[in-house]
C-alpha cells in the first residue's frame, strides 16, 4: 500500500483532534457577534452569509455523533470557527470548536472496520505521538448535502430573492505541468485524488507501470510531455476512477487549484488535449481524460457499453443547449469521457435551426434560465411536434425544488437535474438512453 504525505489542517470536535487535507480547505472564517461574516438560519437550516453568498453548515461534533445539537445556537454570543471547504463545484462550510495548524502528514490507509465510513480517509500519527482520524471532505460533503436537502427550496427561494447566486463564471480547475514549460489544466472534479507515490513502488506488469494501490493494481500512465517516471524520490500522480476502473496520471508537479474560465481557445487535434484555454493569464492545455483511460485500460471503453447497469454512450450524440460558455466548457470534457458525442449552441432557436436542417440527437441537455426563449418553452415547442418530439430531454437548472421539477416534467423533460451535480447527470443521461432504447 503506497502512503502518501499530505498538508492538513489539524481542527478539534468535542475535544478530539482531526485532520482535513488541505487541498479542499478554501479559507478559513470566524463568525461572532458584530462580525460581516454571520451564522443565519432558514426554516432551522445553518447556513453563512459570506461575500454574498449563502453557504450550507455542518457541524462537525454532530456528522461524528458527538453531539446531537448545533452548536450554541444563534441566538448564543458566540465565536464560530468555519473551514470553507470545496468538493468539486459543492461549496460548503464545516464548523469546528478550534482550529489548530496546518501539517504534513503521512496518510495511512482506514482500518477495514471503518472502511463503511464514509467520513473517514485514513489516519495519521502527529509530531506528539498521538493518533487521529483524517476526514474525507467527498463524505462531509455528502452529509452537508443531505442535511440541507429538506430545507433546499427555502433556501433557494431566499438566494432568488437576494439575487445570491453562484457565480457561474467560473470553475475549479488543477493545475499541473508536465514537461519544460508545459502549462496544463483538468477540471478538478474529474480528479478523484492527489498522490506523491515513492518511485521504488512503482513496478513493471505487462509492459506497463503499476503500483499497488489500495488492495489492486494501479496503471500509471505518462502525462503529455512527460518523457519517463522520476528516478528517486516521489512521483506526483493524478488519479482518474471511473466505475471499477482507476489509474495513475504521473506529471511533474502539481502547481496550484484555482477557479478560473475554462473557455477553449484553439481546439487542439492532439491525442489527449481537448485544445488550449487562458487560465490565470497563461496559456494552458486542457487535458482529456478519456484518453488516459483508453491509454491505461484497453477494455475500458467496451466494459461502459458492456455493463448491463449503464446504457451504451459511445458515438450517442447529444446536444447542449446552455447560454452560459463555462458551462458548455465545464460538460464538454465530462461528457467526452463518458463517451459521447456532443454538439454545443449557445440560445434555444439554435437548437430549433438544427432541427430545421434535419439534424438528429439520441438526446438534448437544455438549461432553463437563457436569454429570449427559456428551457421551458423550447421543451413544449419539441415535444408538440417536429421529428425530435421522442427525443428524451434533459433539464439543466440553478435551482431543483419540488415545484422546479414539477414544471419542467409538465413542460415535457424526461428529468430534472441541479446544475453542477455531476454524477446525478451521467447516471440520468445512461437511465435515460437505456429507456429510449428498450421502448424502441
Amino acid at each position: 500500500m503506497t502512503l502518501a504525505i499530505v498538508s492538513a489542517l489539524i481542527v478539534e470536535a468535542s475535544s478530539e483532534r482531526f485532520a482535513i487535507p488541505q487541498i479542499s480547505v478554501l479559507e478559513l472564517v470566524r463568525a461572532a457577534d458584530g462580525s460581516d461574516h454571520k451564522i443565519e438560519r432558514i426554516k432551522d437550516t445553518p447556513v453563512l452569509r459570506l461575500r454574498n453568498r449563502l453557504l450550507p453548515l455542518v457541524y462537525l461534533n454532530k456528522i461524528l455523533g458527538f453531539d446531537s445539537s448545533e452548536g450554541k445556537g444563534e441566538d448564543a454570543a458566540s465565536d464560530d470557527f468555519i473551514i470553507v471547504s470545496q468538493v468539486g463545484a459543492f461549496t460548503f462550510g464545516i464548523v469546528v470548536d478550534q482550529v489548530f495548524d496546518t501539517e504534513e502528514i503521512v496518510v495511512k490507509p482506514v482500518a477495514p472496520i471503518l472502511k463503511d465510513l464514509s467520513i473517514y480517509s485514513g489516519n495519521t500519527i502527529l509530531g506528539d505521538g498521538s493518533v487521529i482520524m483524517i476526514l474525507d471532505p467527498n463524505g462531509i460533503a455528502e452529509n452537508a448535502s443531505s442535511s440541507v436537502a429538506g430545507e433546499n427550496n427555502a433556501v433557494e427561494e431566499k438566494t432568488m430573492v437576494e439575487n445570491l447566486t453562484i457565480n457561474d463564471e467560473s470553475e475549479s480547475l488543477l493545475l499541473f505541468r508536465a514537461g519544460e514549460n508545459s502549462r496544463k489544466a483538468v477540471p478538478l472534479p474529474l480528479v478523484a485524488r492527489l498522490e506523491d507515490i515513492e518511485v521504488d513502488k512503482i513496478e513493471m506488469s505487462d509492459g506497463r507501470h503499476v503500483v499497488q494501490y489500495r488492495g489492486a493494481l494501479m496503471p500509471i500512465v505518462l502525462a503529455d510531455g512527460l518523457t519517463g517516471l522520476r528516478t528517486e524520490g516521489r512521483q506526483a500522480v493524478l488519479v482518474f476512477t471511473d466505475g471499477d476502473y482507476t489509474m495513475g496520471l504521473a506529471v511533474d508537479e502539481i502547481l496550484d487549484i484555482v477557479e478560473d474560465h475554462a473557455e477553449i481557445k484553439i481546439v487542439s487535434g492532439k491525442p489527449g488535449m481537448i485544445g488550449s484555454a487562458i487560465i490565470g493569464e497563461k496559456a494552458t492545455e486542457v487535458i482529456d481524460v478519456a484518453y488516459y483511460l483508453a491509454q491505461a485500460f484497453d477494455d475500458w471503453l467496451k466494459s461502459r457499453d458492456q455493463n448491463t447497469d449503464v446504457a451504451p454512450t459511445r458515438g450517442t450524440r447529444v446536444l447542449l443547449i446552455d447560454d452560459s460558455a463555462f458551462f458548455r466548457n465545464m460538460l464538454k470534457p465530462l461528457l467526452k469521457v463518458a463517451g459521447y458525442s456532443l454538439v454545443c449552441v449557445d440560445h434555444a432557436q439554435a437548437a430549433l435551426d438544427l432541427r430545421e436542417e434535419g439534424e438528429t440527437f439520441d438526446l438534448i441537455i437544455s438549461d432553463i434560465d437563457m436569454p429570449g426563449m427559456d428551457g421551458f418553452e423550447l421543451a413544449h415547442i419539441l415535444k408538440k411536434d417536429g421529428r425530435w418530439a421522442d427525443t428524451p430531454l434533459v433539464a439543466l437548472s440553478s435551482f431543483s425544488s419540488p415545484k422546479h421539477l414539477e414544471r419542467g416534467r409538465a413542460a415535457g423533460f424526461n428529468d430534472y437535474i441541479a446544475k453542477f451535480d455531476r454524477k446525478a447527470l451521467l447516471e440520468s443521461l445512461s437511465q435515460q438512453i437505456k429507456l429510449h432504447d428498450d421502448a424502441a
